[in-house]
């Protein structure tokens, strides 16, 4: 009994004033500070855009390629906004030695995790000094996948077929592997096989082809095309037609000189053949 009032005699109610006072300021500073953090974030991030539609333009404007504008883009895109939150974790309090060891080990453990990923921006790098397509190239890749390049980003390349469909290919896996660009070299060769029966003339076949061929402005001159028997089937002899056009106008140019020989033929008493047996029996 004694001993209680003697604490209750000790207690001094300016201590408890004092504290709540300071828990007061200290929770009114750090109001504040998470305030001008949020604020620092919305402009940050809104700056962080800026800046990046900014940097592209300016690539924009020196005609640098597409290809190296998109990586950089999405590059500065990243730092900015790891910048933007250093200030706000530093505004609210966090020290900066703290930011750096945190920055360290995540580094470390991201890296460890994501060896693949940092495989995928090594492989962008990689495309980007080498070159071995640009956007809007026809490319054909390792796994099969073909299509028109559409973008160059950090970690994947974006990629358009030809049905229209969207396909994300990694970097790392790209520049490692054989590609195959069907839009480098400006001209393509396109071969076309055609039969003709057999007792019909090569060179009256060669002549209509010739002459079909010389008839559309999409076949280049040089080198001039070519006819040749490549085999003698079981049932035709074959006819190798080798021409020459830009690789846009490969397929419809194809398309259209196969359908004028088929056409062209019959006009002339050739024929197509089919397969056939001739059957002999002795008595």
């Amino acid at each position: 009994m004694d001993q209680t009032s003697i604490n209750i005699e000790q207690f001094d109610p300016s201590n408890l004033h004092a504290v709540l006072q300071s828990l007061m300021q200290a929770g009114l500073s750090f109001a504040l500070r998470l305030m001008t953090a949020i604020a620092i974030l919305s402009v940050g991030m809104w700056l962080s855009g800026r800046l990046t539609r900014f940097v592209v333009r300016g690539m924009q404007r020196r005609k640098l390629e597409e290809s190296l504008i998109s990586f950089l883009g999405s590059f500065v895109s990243i730092i900015s906004k790891i910048f933007v939150f250093v200030i706000v974790l530093t505004t609210v309090g966090v020290q900066m030695t703290a930011i750096t060891a945190a920055l360290g080990a995540a580094a470390l453990a991201i890296g460890m995790a994501l060896s693949g990923t940092m495989q995928n921006v090594a492989g962008g790098i990689v495309i980007l000094f080498f070159k071995p397509f640009k956007i809007g190239d026809t490319i054909v890749t390792a796994s099969g996948k073909s299509g028109v390049v559409k973008r160059i980003m950090i970690f994947t390349t974006e990629l358009k077929t030809f049905d229209n469909q969207t396909i994300y290919l990694p970097n790392g896996a790209l520049s490692n592997g054989e590609i195959t660009n069907l839009s480098r070299g400006g001209a393509r060769r396109a071969d076309l096989v055609i039969g003709i029966a057999y007792g019909d003339k090569v060179d009256v076949a060669r002549t209509v082809i010739l002459d079909v061929l010389s008839r559309d402005a999409r076949i280049l001159k040089d080198p001039e095309p070519t006819v040749f028997v490549s085999a003698l089937g079981d049932s035709a002899v074959n006819l190798t037609v080798r021409f020459w056009t830009k690789y846009a106008d490969l397929a419809p140019t194809t398309a259209t000189i196969t359908e004028e020989i088929y056409n062209a033929f019959p006009k002339k008493k050739l024929h197509f053949p089919f397969p056939q047996m001739d059957v002999h029996v002795t008595k």
